[in-house]
């Protein structure tokens, strides 16, 4: 095990003693989460050390599958809507694209492959599910008026809701395409980075990367498409 990452804590406590000299208040969150990182992420290294000794396919699906239930506790949580909503969202999400990715050999289901990617899409689809949502509701508190003149001249829930949720996608796939433009030029993604800095070809780096990057682009749409869906469908069936 390779332990210059405690060296590398000189880096934490150089704005540590900053925010300390300076009264900023956030010293021990600071120190609080910087250790909780650490042991968070120790820990994953050894819950994935024996994930990856697996080699039923079916025990992976369950891993994945209880990291699906958590990230939709989380996001219930942050959007305060129901289970159900967050849960339809990712669980879909994620098997639509996972499907593609195998079906297409880009990934295989080996342990090393189908539970870091599956966890990338999973809190990917976290992420955009909460900012879609977000924005829908803000945009029916500001579009109040405009769903009431539709609803009526008899037009339906989702006619009224239409251009709202078009907003809503939209504003959830604007950091996604902003990377797509940016990526290359401005930074070095962090895929490409971590086989870079364990020695791999830098054209292979870059192609993994692409792989991610695109698969990205799909897991923000159907998250933000589908949970922006069953808000509609289900926020006043089981609220």
């Amino acid at each position: 095990m390779n332990y210059s990452f405690l060296i590398s804590f000189i880096l934490v406590l150089i704005p540590l003693i900053y925010a300390y000299k300076t009264n900023l208040g956030i010293e021990k969150q600071l120190i609080i989460n910087s250790i909780r990182a650490f042991v968070q992420l120790l820990a994953l290294g050894y819950f994935l050390v024996y994930i990856f000794n697996i080699d039923n396919f079916l025990v992976l699906c369950g891993v994945l599958f209880l990291m699906i239930l958590y990230s939709s506790y989380i996001a219930k949580n942050r959007v305060e809507t129901s289970f159900i909503i967050p849960f339809l969202t990712i669980f879909l999400a994620t098997l639509i694209v996972l499907f593609i990715m195998i079906f297409t050999n880009l990934i295989s289901t080996a342990p090393n492959q189908f539970i870091p990617i599956g966890g990338m899409i999973i809190g990917n689809a976290l992420n955009t599910f909460t900012l879609s949502i977000e924005r829908f509701k803000r945009e029916i508190d500001i579009q109040k008026e405009l769903i009431e003149a539709y609803t009526a001249v008899g037009a339906s829930i989702n006619e009224a809701y239409f251009e709202m949720k078009k907003q809503s996608i939209k504003a959830s796939l604007i950091p996604t395409i902003n990377m797509l433009q940016t990526i290359g030029l401005v930074a070095i993604p962090g895929i490409t980075t971590g086989m870079l800095l364990a020695g791999a070809n830098p054209l292979t780096a870059i192609s993994y990367q692409l792989v991610i990057i695109y698969m990205l682009v799909s897991i923000n749409l159907f998250s933000s498409l589908f949970g922006v869906s069953f808000y509609i469908r289900f926020k006043n069936v089981f609220n």
